[in-house]
């Protein structure tokens, strides 16, 4: 098998029955009189959308303070180790999750707009329409520069038709990626599909057939490219061998991770689907193997834009593995009950805390002489505020990274009422390299993120 380097200098491809793993950049394939160069070229943006549902508990979430040193409230306390990179943003609107005369179905419109800023028709039928994602935006005008426009992940399949809230589509609660006004981006939930696919080096019939192969020899994908990774390994120095070894170790460790999930029972959730084989049945397991995925996707330049759902609009996922036997949507009805407040804050502390396994998975995680976390942008939130009032402003929102120095991280911030969230999304574009004069219910961008 031949090594082979690919059309960014400092990046390898190794190749073996139906698997093509690109590997980080590494300094020493290139000319000691290019290396500074390359590095200052070889870090692209990366972005990254995660949709939680139901809203949160805002008096548990929203910290005291402005500005640099914020407090962090019981939800968000599991960021106090990524404090400094991390802003959170209070005040975001997103006005077209609200009835507009619509009526009710709440639910379905905060997942249809958490992106797209637009507001969906009321149909439960297969003529839906709302507008193009942000995600999609980016993937349209850059995604010919990565081997995927965007990667779409998720932890409820969901379904694309039928009424699934109060006469909307179920179209528009299980998805959050709009790559047209009426074209819904489905999302993978399988987290061992998702690995094939990044790493499968064929059409997709080949590459079963090449995955099937590979469970019949029960070999990891590491298995096939040995040949490649030893040939590499003579070419280079010893601070990219050990980045070499740690990063196919990092490999490696996920496909365990996934394996392990194939053995074992199926979770049971409170939804009218089966879960596809290969889900953990460990929800916190689920929702970090897919930001395992995001990250190998990042460091590997497949792709440089993703989305992930940690539950579809209005889920009613129960969380016994937190102590709360109770349905996350009917517990977000909690009509002022403290008792339903414990528990809600308990279940918003949990989806913040895989957040913060992203995100520290994202600094851990070496690129030249700073990390992948220095040149991403990992918005995430709800596109309700409160679950049991359904309103849509002052949304809960946070967003972590540097953009390549572009944003000042590690602050409260509070915007003026009523500002659209499509203006951090404009925000967001501008930094990615891909500006547009418009996204959704835009107005402009937020002066709030300058540096």
């Amino acid at each position: 098998m031949s090594i082979h380097q690919s059309r960014l200098t400092r990046r390898t491809v190794l190749r073996g029955l139906g698997v093509s793993l690109a590997l980080p950049a590494l300094d020493s394939l290139l000319p000691k009189t290019t290396v500074a160069a390359d590095l200052a070229a070889a870090a692209p943006q990366r972005m990254a959308f995660l949709f939680v549902p139901n809203g949160v508990h805002l008096p548990d979430w929203t910290p005291q303070r402005l500005g640099y040193g914020y407090d962090l409230p019981h939800i968000l306390s599991p960021l106090s180790g990524v404090q400094q990179d991390v802003t959170v943003i209070s005040g975001l609107t997103h006005d077209k999750g609200r009835a507009n005369g619509d009526g009710a179905g709440d639910h379905a419109r905060s997942a249809s707009v958490f992106l797209t800023g637009a507001q969906p028709r009321k149909t439960d039928g297969s003529d839906i329409r709302s507008g193009v994602s942000v995600d999609q935006v980016a993937a349209q005008i850059a995604g010919h520069a990565t081997r995927f426009a965007s990667l779409e992940l998720g932890c409820e399949p969901g379904r694309s038709a039928g009424n699934c809230d109060s006469g909307y589509s179920c179209a528009y609660s299980s998805n959050v990626s709009w790559a047209s006004e009426t074209m819904p981006v489905g999302k993978e939930t399988n987290p061992r599909l998702v690995f094939e696919r990044l790493f499968g080096d064929s059409p997709q019939r080949g590459r079963d057939q090449n995955a099937a192969r590979r469970e019949e020899l029960k070999k990891s994908i590491l298995d096939f490219i040995s040949d490649d990774a030893r040939a590499l390994q003579s070419k280079l120095g010893s601070q990219d061998r050990h980045k070499l070894g740690e990063f196919l170790n990092g490999v490696r460790e996920v496909e365990r991770r996934i394996e392990r999930t194939d053995d074992g029972p199926q979770i049971s959730i409170d939804v009218d689907y089966p879960l596809p084989k290969g889900t953990p049945e460990d929800y916190g397991e689920h929702i970090r193997l897919m930001c395992d995925m995001m990250v190998l996707a990042f460091q590997t330049d497949r792709t440089r834009i993703a989305t992930c759902m940690l539950a579809d609009a209005g889920s009613n996922r129960s969380y016994r593995h937190i102590n709360v036997a109770d349905g996350h949507h009917d517990l977000s009805h909690h009509r002022g009950s403290a008792e339903k407040h414990a528990k809600i804050r308990e279940i918003n502390r949990f989806h913040v805390a895989q957040l913060a396994y992203f995100i520290q998975k994202l600094k851990a995680t070496k690129e030249g002489d700073g990390n992948l976390l220095d040149n991403s942008m990992i918005c995430y939130g709800s596109a309700i505020s409160d679950g049991d009032r359904h309103n849509n402003e002052n949304l809960p929102v946070v967003l972590a990274g540097h953009a390549g120095g572009m944003i000042d991280a590690g602050r409260h911030v509070r915007v003026k009422s009523e500002t659209p969230m499509c203006n951090l999304f404009l925000s967001m574009l501008e930094r990615f390299g891909t500006p547009v004069d418009f996204v959704g219910d835009s107005t402009g961008r937020l002066s709030e993120l300058q540096v």
